[in-house]
């Protein structure tokens, strides 16, 4: 595995994976269409938000976004294409994104997270910190987490 900066001209390749990913939860058409624009990258936030990819037999993988300023960042998304979940590609997106955290000198990342994925975040060290409404589903609730980077 590979990791490495995004590339503007891949955010249509991003946003397309990033729907492919929720989807593999069991997500409904509906569902997912009300997320579409939540999910949506354009070049500039591929710059803008430090997208990260990770890169498995020459193929994106799986990607994440930091977003902010110390001292508090936010993983806005981190996606997992759905032929390589459970493979270490969110491990090694979560691993990148804690370092860059600690380098830019952060002291929390947020994390609002997917149901499906809270478990993820909490084995990789985030805690649970409350809860937020979705962006783009009303009435829907999401865990929001907290990450310390070790710096």
């Amino acid at each position: 595995m590979v990791v490495r900066a995004a590339r503007p001209d891949e955010a249509e390749l991003l946003s397309a994976l990033a729907l492919a990913s929720k989807g593999h939860w069991g997500y409904d058409a509906a569902f997912l269409a009300a997320c579409r624009e939540e999910l949506t990258l354009t070049a500039e936030d591929v710059v803008a938000q430090r997208a990260a990819v990770v890169e498995r037999d020459g193929r994106v993988a799986g990607f994440c976004t930091l977003v902010g300023e110390a001292p508090e960042l936010e993983l806005g998304m981190m996606f997992v294409h759905p032929d390589h979940i459970g493979a270490g590609v969110g491990r090694e997106l979560w691993t990148h994104a804690a370092a860059t955290a600690a380098d830019l000198g952060a002291e929390r990342v947020t994390i609002d997270a997917d149901p499906y994925a809270e478990a993820f975040y909490l084995a990789m060290g985030a805690s649970r910190v409350g809860e937020v409404a979705s962006e783009s589903i009303p009435g829907r609730v999401l865990p929001r987490l907290a990450y310390r980077p070790k710096g």
